[in-house]
């Protein structure tokens, strides 16, 4: 099942990209990224209301907490760059530079996690760093 929402993940995230070049257009990028968050808060919360998750919240631990809140600390910074590279460059060109960060979670994901590399991911770590830099040849 996964896969279907890594698949669904990535159908997202590119929808993401073209609908925020639309709807930034005129609007400062951290305003803009403000109200995406909001409406991410609100869509969130809903979830974790409507299917009763929201009593797992007394078992987090402090461990979970501190990460938890470093991840959101991290993908707040990654939201606001993105959005002001979208407003100031092609999405086509944003995009893939941003999809990097696929090869840079294979690199961290070895060094902190501790996650083994295969012939495959370095062979696709390699692909998307060298299509990166094709997409951005002039």
């Amino acid at each position: 099942m996964w896969k279907l929402y890594a698949l669904l993940s990535a159908l997202f995230a590119a929808l993401t990209a073209i609908l925020a070049k639309i709807g930034i257009k005129g609007v400062d990028s951290n305003l803009a990224t403000a109200i995406r968050t909001t409406v991410i808060i609100v869509l969130s919360w809903g979830i974790v209301f409507t299917i009763g998750a929201h009593h797992g919240i007394r078992a987090l631990t402090r461990h979970n907490w501190t990460f938890l809140i470093l991840s959101g600390l991290a993908t707040g910074l990654s939201w606001l760059f993105y959005y002001k590279a979208i407003a100031e460059g092609d999405v086509s060109r944003v995009a893939p530079i941003d999809k990097s960060s696929i090869a840079l979670t294979l690199i961290l994901s070895y060094i902190i996690l501790g996650e083994k590399f295969t012939p495959q991911t370095l062979l696709a770590g390699g692909l998307i760093v060298a299509g990166t830099f094709l997409m951005l040849w002039k």
